[in-house]
């Protein structure tokens, strides 16, 4: 699960900014308890989060920084900032702007790490992996490494046996050394590794694909599970059931209703409705948050969605034992709405229009708002809470 994400310097952000999944201490637990997880390395994490703002303020680019990160390592390729994420006025101002980032999660094996990474255009300055045994415990450097005026890289700390090799004949050329690291058979880079590549999707939506047959046979598996109908049905719930088509899964597939008399309804996906086709995607990843435990992240998910199945997409995640995370941006005002969310589980992305900066923030920043008499709409449609487009 993730515990927090910060992030400097990458398109419309030039401050650093951070998201947080803790849950708040103290009794407003007790209202929301389908709220949040407690896991345990005594962390208690929220299991949805909704980030609201106006057009172009910055949603999407927040999203991207950690689709950006996690691409990194995936790919195992060069690491370098690339001109078009970094920040405009970064560009102007500094000679080498460098890109920090920063992710703190609880791994598949339930251990703590905090993996930490800057970059400029010639590649990689510093980058760290800690671990932590409990949440009030002192995190342990398992290795940091740092570019020197020379343009090597030498260990500023750490105990890994094989950072050594890793070390050996590097440079700026192919991939992060936490990824070099894990293939040399270190465990903690490994469960980093695969916590990026196997649990976290950021902004990613399902599609046919025709160059990726692992990626459709995982997607067809999810598809033809029972438990997917349940999800599925939330968009129309005459939908009875669907017939997967393993070429095309997200076009030929047949979405089967039944009307009042009993008849079959047969229509293929791509012929069916926007909202449809849309939520069909969608319920992939929900699945894959309650059932297989994953990180999602969807950029406006619900912009074909009516607030009535927004809410009942948020009150399934909620209310499903799971261990998973939903985090979406929106412009559904309706979920401004202390009555499902806790505070810290609704962000504002606002953009200067000097700076043309975004921001990153929680409605947990503004303790003159309170859940008894605060109505978090009336506030952000007069611009006191930002990410309005007439602020």
């Amino acid at each position: 699960m993730l515990i927090s994400f910060a992030f400097n310097n990458f398109c419309s952000f030039n401050i650093e900014s951070e998201f947080n999944m803790e849950a708040p201490a103290g009794k407003v637990k007790t209202r929301f308890p389908d709220n949040y997880t407690s896991t345990d390395a005594d962390y208690d994490l929220l299991k949805t989060a909704v980030i609201v703002g106006e057009n172009a303020g910055g949603k999407s680019n927040f999203i991207g920084s950690l689709k950006f990160l996690k691409s990194l390592v995936d790919a195992n390729s060069r690491v370098q900032a690339v001109g078009a994420f970094v920040n405009a006025t970064s560009v102007i101002t500094e000679k080498k702007p460098v890109q920090r980032f920063e992710v703190t999660f609880i791994a598949i094996n339930g251990q703590v790490y905090r993996y930490a990474l800057s970059i400029d255009k010639s590649g990689i300055i510093r980058e760290a992996l800690y671990k932590q045994i409990k949440r009030k415990a002192v995190f342990s450097c398992l290795f940091e490494v740092e570019r020197n005026k020379d343009g090597q890289y030498e260990k500023k700390e750490g105990k890994a046996d094989e950072l050594a090799t890793a070390l050996k004949n590097s440079n700026n050329s192919y991939g992060l050394f936490v990824s070099k690291l894990a293939l040399l058979g270190n465990q903690d880079a490994v469960e980093t590794v695969s916590w990026f590549k196997d649990i976290l999707l950021p902004g990613a939506v399902p599609e046919d694909r025709e160059n990726d047959p692992a990626g459709r046979d995982e997607d067809i598996k999810v598809l033809k599970d029972p438990r997917f109908l349940e999800i599925f049905r939330m968009v129309d719930y005459s939908i009875c059931s669907i017939e997967v088509d393993n070429d095309k899964p997200y076009g030929k597939s047949l979405i089967i209703r039944k009307d009042a008399d009993g008849n079959e309804i047969k229509r293929e996906l791509q012929q069916d409705s926007t909202g449809v086709r849309e939520f069909f995607a969608w319920a992939v990843q929900i699945f894959r948050v309650v059932y297989e435990n994953r990180v999602v992240f969807a950029d406006e998910m619900d912009r074909v969605l009516n607030p009535i199945l927004s809410d009942r997409v948020v009150a399934f995640i909620n209310g499903a034992e799971h261990h998973g995370q939903f985090i979406f941006s929106s412009h559904n005002v309706l979920h401004l709405n202390l009555k499902t969310y806790m505070k810290e589980q609704i962000y504002f992305v606002t953009k200067s229009k000097d700076s043309l900066t975004s921001e990153l923030y929680s409605l947990s920043d503004f303790p003159e708002v309170r859940y008894e008499t605060t109505k978090i709409y009336e506030f952000y449609m007069k611009g006191i809470l930002g990410g309005t487009a007439f602020e």
